[in-house]
């Protein structure tokens, strides 16, 4: 049984690892942002989308460091004592986080994930023509 507790105590830590790489990671990603949108409204002739710029970027790392959370979520509640309280308490994690990762992924690229990218030919995203 010894071992077993120390495996377990093993992948918490590294749940709770991956979860500090995801704040660590909203939080540089945070400040490199911040730091490029300053540069871009100093510089003058860009500045015109830089606040747009400023939410892409913003965007892009809160979205990365969300999957990073989640990452840790799961290897977390899987590795300890799984029970139905736990599961059901990262169900609900989960489902807030892909909803939040839905809404931003939304905001940046203004389509849904599962929308394809429309091409230059395809100004309206709608299925090209077969030939």
């Amino acid at each position: 049984m010894t071992s077993d507790v120390g495996f377990e105590e093993i992948v918490a830590q590294i749940g709770l690892a991956v979860e500090g790489v995801g704040v660590v990671v909203i939080v540089l990603g945070g400040i490199v942002a911040t730091i490029f949108f300053f540069r871009r409204i100093t510089n003058g002739p860009g500045s015109s989308d830089a606040y747009k710029t400023y939410r892409r970027d913003l965007g892009r790392a809160l979205l990365l460091g969300l999957e990073f959370l989640v990452a840790g979520d799961i290897i977390r509640t899987v590795a300890t004592d799984p029970t139905f309280e736990s599961l059901g308490v990262l169900a609900g994690v989960v489902l807030i986080r892909t909803f939040l990762s839905f809404a931003l992924e939304l905001e940046i690229d203004g389509r849904w994930p599962w929308q394809r990218n429309p091409t230059p030919n395809d100004a309206d995203g709608s299925a090209p023509d077969a030939i």
